[in-house]
């Protein structure tokens, strides 16, 4: 398989009070499994619309989304409900964690919905929990966690399903600068420790530059890419891309 997800002259359009509005415009798009694939571009550039496509939450008005081959298009609502919760994982900006569960419940729930048995569940979490440093605060509410916490807690839930395909929405947007490095630093390494693919749409260059593959987006249109070198210092990443984002 030469990707696991790609796009073919894909555009989405909102009607919003009559007004059509083009949120991605023709992007052809292919990503390898095991690439961590940064989208960077500014608010309204269609960066969410163009994830919530690549992850099955949103239908495209014309061209194809193919996952593992299939045409996302083609499946129905329970199919794509299936594909989502076996098979992709989602982090969001705001966590989306349910307040009245704990952070074992949390990351458990999700495996629960995707049909893994009470033991396999167990022990995943519990897995998990240790891998993302929350093991202690385990009988937490999300109210009782900093935000890097919990964002600790969304990736760990992400990745209870093992997920071929791990969709980020700007991770680090509600973080400080220290502990968005550190979020960072843990979805490269479940890249690197599972061969996990991963996407991330950002509006930060600092954030883009722990990626493989940097693509800047503008109105609805991917305007330049580039690749980054494994092991390359922030430093020199961001002069790259900020060449980049001066073509």
């Amino acid at each position: 398989m030469d990707a696991i997800v790609e796009t073919k002259n894909v555009c989405k359009t909102y009607g919003m009070n009559g007004v059509s509005v083009e949120a991605v415009r023709g992007i052809d798009l292919a990503v390898a499994p095991g690439e961590f694939v940064a989208i960077v571009g500014p608010s309204g550039s269609g960066k969410s619309s163009l994830l919530y496509l690549l992850g099955a939450m949103d239908r495209p008005t014309s061209g194809q989304v193919l996952f593992e081959g299939s045409d996302l298009a083609r499946l129905h609502d329970p199919q794509r409900t299936t594909l989502r919760a076996k098979k992709i994982g989602f982090i969001f900006q705001t966590f989306n964690l349910l307040p009245d569960l704990n952070v074992f419940e949390n990351v458990d729930i999700a495996m629960r919905l995707g049909g893994m048995g009470r033991s396999e569940r167990l022990r995943r979490t519990a897995e998990l929990l240790e891998r993302t440093g929350l093991t202690a605060r385990a009988k937490h509410q999300p109210r009782h966690l900093s935000g890097g916490e919990r964002q600790r807690v969304a990736i760990a839930r992400a990745l209870g399903n093992r997920p071929n395909l791990l969709l980020a929405d700007e991770p680090t947007g509600n973080l400080d600068s220290k502990t968005g490095a550190g979020i960072l630093e843990l979805l490269r390494d479940t890249r690197t420790r599972d061969g996990q693919t991963v996407i991330m749409v950002t509006h930060d260059f600092r954030s883009a530059s722990y990626a493989d593959r940097v693509l800047v987006l503008r109105d609805g249109r991917i305007r330049g890419e580039t690749a980054l070198k494994a092991g390359q210092n922030t430093t020199l990443a961001l002069e790259q891309l900020l060449q980049l984002e001066l073509q």
